[in-house]
């Protein structure tokens, strides 16, 4: 597979700042395919500041994709501790683009915007509104106003609906899902109580029950320019899972249908950043929405593979630049994902721990674990 030409932008890197550098393998981050994505776009053109939340989190320490790292205060401990880490760093680093990548953080990132912008730093990202229409909760209501299809959902705050659900025309199996992360085929009330349990004790409410969908998924990544038009969109089909149900291999394919399902949810929203629109295709053909996620995908270094790098693209964007005419994208391309060992000196390890950062010159960090 042939990577895309470096692109000379100007004569000093770019600094962009980049976050979930965290890579579980049953769950990565898609931090570390972004970096990976400028990395190989931009060469020596880009200089990449890896920001997280653990500082176990290994795209941190991989210094072929990250320059320097950083991490961050909780999302739990609100936009006034996020604010004030991004302006310790940015005192440092004097970084020109942010790009995040998690699900959790972004409401902090919106709500932060304009303090964000005021500091120097570019971001392409949705507005609050646009962020709140596509929460799991309200998808049926925009599904509706896009004329595409959904699974019926119904938000929760107790597990007696597990019970009491049947009489209201729902059946198993379905799917119990949280706010931001995590997703459970339950096939009968047992194991989805011990779910609603589980993921409200990690994500908090409400908890949500999904009909489910019997079919294949299929993943688009695409970006909105703000205005309603869709750009860049790479479609994916997945061949292999993990246990958590993410991409472990996928191929790439080229589908009018998913491209046009995907095409009226932007319009609609008139959505502004990267965006992964997750459907399963029933057995009548038809496309059914489960998520919007607003954000890249971990699987998104497959469109470096198939010739659109959209983390590229979004750089120019946020940057001000008319992007680049994009190739077709390349169907039958596919990625088999693999785990690896990261060497990483104890001392280093030790610095991010104490200051918070892999060098040593920061003011040290309180990691937020407790007071």
């Amino acid at each position: 597979m042939n990577a895309l030409p470096v692109r000379t932008m100007h004569t000093d890197p770019i600094t962009v700042a980049i976050t979930g550098m965290n890579a579980l393998p049953e769950n990565p981050g898609p931090g570390l395919a972004v970096a990976r994505c400028l990395r190989e776009a931009l060469g020596e053109g880009v200089r990449i500041i890896g920001l997280g939340y653990d500082a176990l989190d290994p795209g941190m320490y991989l210094d072929t994709y990250t320059d320097v790292a950083y991490l961050l205060s909780y999302p739990l401990h609100g936009s006034e501790a996020l604010l004030e880490r991004l302006q310790e760093i940015q005192r440092i680093e004097q970084i020109d683009v942010l790009i995040p990548c998690l699900d959790a953080e972004l409401p902090l990132m919106v709500a932060l915007a304009e303090q964000i912008t005021a500091m120097g730093i570019r971001t392409f990202l949705p507005d609050a509104t646009q962020l709140q229409r596509r929460t799991k909760d309200r998808l049926p209501e925009l599904c509706k106003t896009a004329a595409v299809g959904c699974p019926e959902i119904q938000p929760l705050n107790s597990a007696a609906f597990f019970y009491s659900g049947e009489a209201e025309g729902w059946s198993y199996p379905l799917v119990v899902k949280g706010p931001f992360y995590d997703a459970k085929i339950c096939r009968n009330a047992a194991e989805a109580t011990a779910a609603f349990y589980a993921i409200a004790a990690e994500w908090g409410y409400p908890v949500l029950a999904q009909r489910f969908i019997a079919g294949e998924e299929y993943n688009l990544a695409a970006l909105g320019d703000g205005k309603g038009a869709m750009l860049g969109e790479v479609m994916m089909k997945k061949r292999a899972l993990t246990a958590k149900g993410k991409a472990w291999a996928g191929i790439a394919i080229n589908d009018a249908a998913l491209g046009d399902f995907a095409r009226r949810l932007v319009a609609e929203l008139k959505w502004k950043g990267p965006l992964e629109v997750e459907v399963m295709r029933d057995e009548h053909g038809q496309y059914q929405l489960i998520e919007i996620n607003p954000r890249f995908p971990a699987w998104i270094y497959l469109s470096q593979g198939v010739g659109r790098n959209l983390p590229a693209l979004l750089l120019d964007l946020a940057l001000g630049r008319t992007p680049e005419a994009l190739p077709a994208s390349r169907p039958g391309t596919m990625f088999i994902r693999y785990a690896q060992e990261t060497i990483v000196e104890l001392s280093e390890f030790e610095t991010m721990m104490i200051n918070g950062s892999t060098v040593n010159f920061n003011p040290p960090f309180n990691l937020g674990k407790g007071e």
